[in-house]
């Protein structure tokens, strides 16, 4: 398998230098980033909205090493906010952050009072109350096992005073049925994915058939809570069980959604809209785009084989 491979690469960081100084790659990254700036992700949810579709905006950047670097994170989705304010975007758009992007594996300092978690808190924190208080939402991302435990403390922290703060929860985690149990409560907000990081067998599923039953059963839990499904999944199969599992519980087409990654099938996101079901399109932007690349190249060998075509087509 290649997954492996590829997201060892993410790590490495000579790999980093020269895939991320190489013109073709950016070129290639279009495909998949909206763009670097404020304004790009703004051009983008404009154009996304006009076509029928929402979006939950995730401003790149994970594993920051100082608090500098994450208080720039919380600072430039504070900046966002403003801008779709500006725009007349906001109603209805949606934040996702990851909480290592704003400090939670900062180990405690002089500027890190009370250590990473608290840190990661508190920027979190700025974040949701802006985006609440102009008519957004946030949804907090999950990384690798290792953080599952500390984004749901903080989580449950958020959602004493904002009650829908969504979360994504991985499918391939064994621990997943679980959490399910305890997050699928009235109003609450769960995005499943399959999990795109490199997990041990000891706490994770690796074959892809039994990741694929593990998400179908997380599936059935979402669609018979009370709170709202958010599909995150490009899977035909699992986008029409979906489907059936939301008519099977009685859910009105408003109480659930597919969620589809930006420049990724996008003739099924514009075809699953047109049909009347609420699309909403995770949509990167920001300078600090590599992770997000080649997480995207380890899950589908499409992807991979269009970066090479690219990448060789360019020589």
């Amino acid at each position: 398998m290649l997954r492996k491979p590829i997201l060892a690469l993410s790590r490495n960081h000579a790999v980093r230098d020269l895939i991320s100084r190489a013109p073709v790659t950016r070129d290639v990254v279009q495909r998949f980033v909206a763009g670097e700036t404020t304004a790009d992700a703004v051009t983008a949810v404009r154009r996304l909205r006009s076509a029928g579709l929402q979006v939950t905006c995730d401003f790149l950047g994970e594993d920051c090493t100082n608090a500098a670097q994450a208080d720039a994170t919380v600072a430039g989705y504070l900046d966002l906010i403003d801008a779709l304010v500006d725009a007349g975007l906001v109603a209805g758009a949606e934040l996702s952050v990851k909480l290592s992007a704003v400090g939670q594996a900062l180990p405690s300092g002089p500027d890190v009072p009370g250590g990473g978690e608290a840190y990661a808190t508190a920027g979190a924190r700025k974040i949701v109350e802006a985006a609440y208080g102009a008519g957004a939402r946030v949804t907090l991302d999950m990384e690798d096992h290792r953080t599952v435990d500390s984004t749901l403390q903080i989580l449950t922290g958020l959602r004493s005073d904002f009650p829908d703060v969504g979360v994504a929860i991985q499918a391939m985690l064994l621990r997943t049925p679980q959490d399910l149990a305890e997050l699928t409560g009235p109003g609450s907000r769960v995005r499943l994915v399959k999990g795109a990081y490199d997990e041990p067998s000891s706490v994770a599923f690796a074959e892809p058939a039994e990741v694929d039953l593990a998400y179908v059963r997380a599936l059935r839990v979402l669609m018979a809570g009370r709170g709202r499904p958010m599909v995150g999944s490009h899977d035909p199969r699992l986008i029409a069980i979906a489907e059936r599992l939301a008519s099977d519980n009685g859910r009105a087409a408003d109480s659930w959604e597919y969620q589809m990654l930006y420049g990724i099938r996008p003739d099924e996101q514009s075809r699953l809209a047109a049909r009347g079901h609420p699309v909403r399109i995770y949509l990167p932007y920001g300078h600090d785009w590599y992770g997000y690349f080649t997480r995207r190249l380890a899950e589908r060998p499409a992807n991979l084989m269009f970066f090479l075509r690219s990448f060789a087509s360019k020589k």
